[in-house]
Parts: structure tokens; C-alpha cells; sequence
């Protein structure tokens, strides 16, 4: 079972996801699987770089505990509806720091090659980088 599948089948029995939400988003996720197979059997995957397939989000601030998401990339492609599954104080912060959510599902190839690394100098740091 992938990271990713674990995680949605977590956010299900959380309740922080419906039983629909989670069929999508898995049906999603075996759709990706099944074109990175097709690339494997036609050769393609030896010639093309490696594509990044989770978005990380780390935040780090004195005397806090660490945030440190890990976001599969095919949140991003399906829209910005799956995007709710980040939460409130999240994309409050990334909201202050100019990005907005709602468009993210647009900007995949961009968010891809994206490394964001804002380090205040008091200890306080925010990432936001793809791998």
C-alpha cells in the first residue's frame, strides 16, 4: 500500500474526508499509477526525468511544534476542491504569504518546479518545495 493510499484511508476513518471523497481521490491516485505503468512499458520512464509526486509544507517556529505536510501532487491536478483537505490554518498562513489555494490546482507544472524557503532569522521558517 503507497503513502498516499495510507493517508486518504487515515483521513477516512478521521471522518476529516467522506467515503466519496476518498473513492475519488484514490480512483485518482490508481489512474496516476496506471500512466506511470503505461510510461514503464513503453520505455518512455528511462528517457524522462523524474516528475515530483508530493508537495511539502514545513513550518518552523521557537517553542512551537513543527508542521510538516506531505501533500501527493495529485491533489493539485484534480483542483482546487481537494485543496479543503488542507487545514484552515495552513492556507490561512500560505494565504499571508501571497499564495492562494484556489489557484494552485491550475498551476501544477509551475508548483512542480516551485522551492519557496522564507527564514525570518528569528528561528521562524516556512517550505514549501516539491519531491
Amino acid at each position: 500500500m503507497s503513502a498516499e493510499t495510507k493517508r486518504i484511508l487515515e483521513m477516512l476513518s478521521e471522518g476529516k474526508i467522506s467515503a466519496g471523497d476518498a473513492e475519488k481521490l484514490l480512483d485518482k491516485l490508481n489512474a496516476c499509477g496506471a500512466e506511470a505503468s503505461a510510461k514503464e512499458k513503453t520505455g518512455d520512464a528511462g528517457t524522462a526525468p523524474k516528475q515530483p509526486r508530493v508537495m511539502r509544507i514545513v513550518v518552523e517556529r521557537p517553542g512551537h511544534e513543527a508542521v510538516n505536510i506531505r501533500m501527493p501532487l495529485a491533489f493539485t491536478r484534480t483542483g482546487s476542491r481537494l485543496m479543503a483537505v488542507l487545514p484552515l490554518g495552513v492556507t490561512e498562513k500560505l494565504a499571508d504569504l501571497g499564495i492562494d489555494v484556489a489557484t494552485l490546482g491550475a498551476m501544477t507544472s509551475s508548483i512542480e518546479d516551485m522551492h519557496i524557503d522564507v527564514d525570518k532569522g528569528n528561528g521562524k521558517r516556512v517550505q514549501i518545495f516539491c519531491e
